[in-house]
């Protein structure tokens, strides 16, 4: 058998699902769960927007990352192994009257490290309040 027929048999053998299948296998192998999840939505998305390859590459590269953000921090939580987790969401305000309830999400959000302040953290050091487990970023 010629290389010709060979090759000529071997794409016969191939379905119109292998595309998919091989993309999958590879997406698995790379370890890119959001991407192999998502791809098909976010294409047929991009497909009715007409948005183009690199804007599709874009968009679900950065789901990608998203992903990888929130599972890394959810990991670094789980191994800090804090007694109870607190988050801003649930940070009863109105228990603390004094407090200034914007200066606090203000600090949440960080900025303050971009803009390279220093910050000083004043009060109770009970392991269980919120400063411990609220910086884990």
């Amino acid at each position: 058998m010629s290389g010709a027929e060979a090759s000529g048999t071997n794409t016969a053998a191939h379905t119109a699902d292998t595309p998919q299948l091989l993309l999958e296998h590879h997406l698995k192998e790379l370890r890119l769960p959001t991407i192999l999840r998502e791809y098909d939505k976010v294409a047929r998305q991009c497909a009715v927007e007409q948005v183009d390859y690199q804007h599709y590459l874009l968009r679900i590269t950065e789901l990608e990352l998203l992903d990888r953000e929130r599972r890394a921090t959810e990991r670094r939580i789980r191994q800090a192994k804090f007694p109870v987790v607190k988050t801003m969401d649930s940070f009863d305000f109105l228990a603390i009257p004094s407090l200034n309830k914007t200066l606090v999400l203000e600090l949440a959000r960080c900025e303050f490290l971009a803009r390279r302040e220093n910050v000083l953290l004043l009060g109770n050091s009970d392991p269980g309040s919120y400063c411990p487990t609220s910086l884990t970023y």
